[in-house]
């Protein structure tokens, strides 16, 4: 009897063993593959430099979608574009921006998203600054002062250096006095816009009402250089967006009398409702083939630079990912599927409506790994309120090898998701879905939403190392035994209402947009 145990011991430690040795195995071909012939600058030239920025309803998102359907075809991985709905189509053209008085120069600036076109010859006239009212009554009244003329509608800004600058070099007594002019400045600004009851969204529709020529706005990101580019609200006449320098310039121009006159061409098509896509591709299971594993990255982005960070690098990681699964894992346990979502930039849009359009994928998810915060390494990863998250992802976290984890760390069970990012979308149906969080390599300064967000900023060391570590838990989680478990914490009571704080609903996705609900 004794002698008969021995052997079932032996025997399990001999499995134990061997399913250890190939587990490594496979962990070691992942890292060499990726270590000695890495395709990440290669798809990343071919995404942002040729295709360019991935701005909803543009053709550029199409030819995106088009481009990631055939770079996976090319690796022998099965992949289509699904379209989830529609909205506003619209193509940006050329934008010049030139002061013709009181001297000639050529501004640094562009057009928002979707901003109406001033067609080819443009638009010359004169520069204002938005009336100050002493209540929304006088605000109307004095409207007839901005007609013909284009008119600047942002805050100036004291100072143009960052505010680390000013501490590495600026007395103490100086940076104070800044910092006062500053917040005094600000505080009496929002006292005067806000006098004229209207909003960021419905103030340049005013405008544009009462005749105005543009819309000029400014809208810093706190970085040498660089300004957040988001869309426009007006529906006839153009808004563009200037950088910090020249957009004081105009300001001090105009309040000094010395009033600047302005040719602008900001060119633009707009192409009516067309279909948005998610592009999804996979590599079908083997043992257990409606279970997924899921890799997600949004493929849309704003387009004042190339979306080189948000989120050209969660793309860039997620297909890298897949290739190297392909090549050294083509025959997955459960199928190992990609998602890169549409229109992520103005709700979740592709990710929810997949996750509505999908439900028998949803029952079936083991784990979603969420990338979308920029170019660095990987650092965190919460358990986003999963009870038993600590069980599988620590152990699927124990199999990778320090150096390629680093400093990484987690938190157990985390609190849940609630927005941000395409997590949410599977979270808020029940699913196991993670972010992997990023250093920031002063993301959201200098790269998120911004006209600096561009190729030259990425840092693919890093990306190697978050495409290593994401195989590594694609496969991992693949090659579980067990089923994740999707128990939730019980969340706590929200202390400024005192009820009982709830998950958040999966709201379906806005299929249809516009200029309104971006």
């Amino acid at each position: 009897m004794n002698r008969r145990l021995l052997h079932v011991a032996a025997g399990i430690l001999f499995t134990t063993v061997a399913m250890a040795q190939d587990t490594d195995g496979i962990i070691e071909k992942i890292i060499t593959e990726e270590n000695q012939n890495s395709q990440l600058k290669a798809i990343a030239h071919e995404l942002l430099d040729v295709v360019g920025p991935r701005l909803v309803g543009t053709p550029q998102m199409k030819q995106a979608h088009d481009w990631a359907v055939s770079k996976y075809k090319s690796w022998g991985i099965t992949a289509e574009n699904q379209q989830w709905g529609t909205w506003r189509g619209w193509e940006r053209g050329i934008t010049h921006i030139d002061m013709l008085e009181p001297r000639l120069r050529t501004l640094e600036g562009r057009q928002l998203a979707w901003s109406p076109s001033t067609k080819d010859k443009g638009i010359t006239a004169e520069v204002t600054t938005m009336p100050i009212p002493q209540d929304s009554l006088s605000f109307v009244k004095s409207l007839s002062s901005i007609k013909g003329k284009f008119v600047l509608i942002s805050q100036p800004e004291a100072t143009g250096r960052p505010d680390e600058n000013w501490e590495e070099w600026a007395t103490e007594e100086s940076f104070e006095k800044m910092k006062k002019e500053r917040e005094e400045a600000g505080k009496l600004w929002s006292s005067s816009f806000a006098k004229t009851g209207l909003d960021r969204r419905t103030m340049p529709q005013a405008l544009e009402k009462a005749g105005a020529a543009g819309i000029i706005s400014s809208y810093w990101s706190k970085g040498f250089g660089v300004n957040k580019v988001f869309s426009a609200y007006t529906k006839k006449i153009p808004t563009v967006d200037l950088s910090l320098e020249d957009y004081g310039l105009l300001y001090r121009l105009t309040e000094s009398g010395n009033t600047p006159k302005l040719h602008i061409v900001a060119t633009s098509k707009d192409l009516g409702e067309v279909p948005t896509f998610n592009t999804i591709a996979r590599i079908e299971g083997t043992e257990k083939p409606d279970e997924y594993v899921i890799l997600s990255a949004h493929f849309d982005s704003w387009d004042g630079g190339t979306g080189a960070t948000d989120n050209g690098t969660g793309t860039l990681v997620m297909m890298e990912a897949m290739r190297v699964l392909k090549k050294i894992y083509p025959n997955p346990k459960r199928t190992i599927l990609v998602g890169h979502w549409g229109s992520e930039e103005q709700g979740l849009n592709g990710s929810r409506a997949f996750v509505k359009d999908h439900p028998e994928i949803v029952k079936g998810i083991q784990a979603v790994f969420n990338q979308d915060n920029g170019t660095g390494r990987i650092a965190n990863i919460s358990g986003n309120g999963f009870l038993n998250a600590y069980d599988y992802l620590g152990s699927w976290l124990y199999a990778v090898p320090g150096e390629v984890k680093g400093d990484l760390e987690t938190h157990f069970p985390g609190t849940p998701g609630r927005g941000g990012s395409d997590y949410a979308s599977f979270v808020a149906a029940g699913a196991p879905a993670f972010n992997l969080s990023s250093l920031s390599w002063n993301y959201w300064n200098y790269t998120w939403h911004t006209n600096r967000d561009t190729y030259d900023k990425i840092v693919f060391d890093d990306l190697q190392k978050n495409v290593m570590l994401t195989a590594i838990l694609a496969y991992m989680a693949s090659e579980d035994p067990d089923t994740t478990s999707r128990q939730q914490i019980v969340l706590p009571m929200n202390r400024r209402s005192g009820e009982q704080m709830t998950w958040p609903e999966a709201t379906d996705a806005n299929r249809r947009g516009g200029l309104d609900n971006d």
